[in-house]
């Protein structure tokens, strides 16, 4: 009877909690992307006529992609990679590293970036499993999953997730704020995303803005089913939170605005029947509702994806294209508002079984830099945080390539 009673006041607290979220604030409408820049054109040569010379266009070289490692740490396994870009022009990465994931000797790991320079700086520890305990006042087990955002005010925030107990399905988040891009950290506080014992909500892909300058973050739900859900936050609390999928397969989703009503998220499959096929979800109002879509021609062997709109509106994935296993990435392209989605570059591959196992290339996070070119950080064979940067011409041309076969 204890227990029955118990299991009755928890049910009640969290309809309660959910009522009281759900008349904090009107809800808002989608903050734009930045302006759409004009179509960035790739030099061509125009095709000889008999009897006449062929005329050049003024040729411009389009750098190749530019691949590096993140210097190195004593830690035998690094995953989770994301990046946020700062005031002045640079790149701050996060990561998780420790002997294995889930360990509890894992720390979040931070470097930036010098574009100038195009060199890394040595990795810094950002927190530790003790520090978070202490701050959080409370038992942690576990850290993962570091996401960096930048608030209405300007400041850069870290999202992180904590587990107290039981394996990832038991998370919560925390964050912290800084006030000097990175160097310093206030103390990490813990996101009530549930009144229901605050469990099993993780992060992954970037945030956005609300026009009322709130925070929109997709995260996603692990205990019993899986599913994406959307949180808005309001000065470190959360205002409002609604759920972007149905069923207990997708998760780690990732937000497209087309307009200020008008989203598509795309999903991780997490699938055990069907084809392991990316999923996807539909807004008409501003993220209040979803309502599911079809599934892109693009396979998903339950691995994390990474999206971002560029300038003129295209929009790109970083994704492993295979039913199963994480040997492959590539980067797939879509014009503004399709789902007409073609793989243009592979940028990894590697068949070769170690002891049984192929090497992995995951966990992929994009970001676009100050000068409108492409930055690309992922898992590379859970050893190592690997760093690509595209120049948007070789993007176009990428692009142009496809248009014309």
């Amino acid at each position: 009877m204890m227990r029955i009673a118990s299991l009755c006041i928890l049910a009640l607290a969290a309809v309660a909690g959910y009522i009281q979220i759900d008349s904090r604030l009107p809800w808002a409408s989608f903050a734009m992307p930045a302006a759409i820049e004009p179509e960035l054109r790739v030099p061509e040569v125009t095709a000889p006529v008999a009897g006449k010379k062929p005329q050049v266009s003024t040729q411009v070289s389009i750098p190749e992609p530019r691949a590096q490692f993140i210097p190195e740490t004593a830690a035998p396994s690094v995953h989770a990679g994301s990046a946020i870009l700062l005031n002045d022009g640079n790149l701050r990465a996060f990561w998780f590293a420790g002997s294995r994931e889930g360990a509890s000797d894992v720390v979040i790991q931070s470097a930036v970036l010098d574009t100038k320079a195009g060199s890394w700086s040595n990795p810094e520890v950002v927190i530790d499993r003790v520090a978070a305990e202490k701050s959080l006042s409370r038992y942690i087990k576990k850290l993962g999953n570091p996401l960096p955002v930048r608030s209405s005010q300007g400041k850069l925030q870290l999202y992180f997730v904590t587990v107290s107990v039981g394996g990832w399905a038991g998370s919560s988040i925390s964050w912290m704020e800084s006030s000097d891009e990175g160097i310093s950290w206030s103390r990490p506080q813990r996101l009530i995303t549930s009144p229901a014992l605050n469990l099993s909500t993780l992060i992954k892909a970037s945030g956005f803005d609300f026009t009322d300058g709130t925070l929109g973050l997709p995260v996603y739900h692990e205990w019993i089913g899986k599913f994406g859900e959307l949180i808005r936050i309001d000065g470190g609390r959360v205002i409002d939170k609604r759920r972007m999928s149905s069923g207990r397969a997708l998760l780690q989703p990732i937000v497209f605005i087309d307009a200020p009503e008008k989203a598509v998220a795309y999903f991780r499959q997490a699938r055990s029947a069907g084809p392991p096929r990316i999923a996807s979800a539909l807004t008409k109002n501003a993220g209040q509702s979803w309502v599911s879509g079809v599934d892109l021609d693009l396979a998903n062997p339950n691995a994390a994806i990474a999206g971002l709109q560029l300038a003129n509106g295209d929009r790109l994935i970083a994704l492993n294209d295979l039913e199963s296993a994480r040997h492959r990435l590539v980067l797939a392209m879509a014009p503004a508002g399709s789902s007409n989605w073609n793989v243009i570059a592979e940028l990894e591959s590697d068949q070769t079984l170690i002891n049984g196992l192929y090497r992995e290339f995951s966990y992929p996070s994009l970001l676009l830099g100050a000068n409108g070119e492409v930055h690309l950080i992922y898992t590379y064979d859970r050893k190592k945080m690997k760093h690509i940067q595209f120049d948007r011409r070789w993007i176009e041309s990428k692009k142009n390539q496809k248009g014309s076969s």
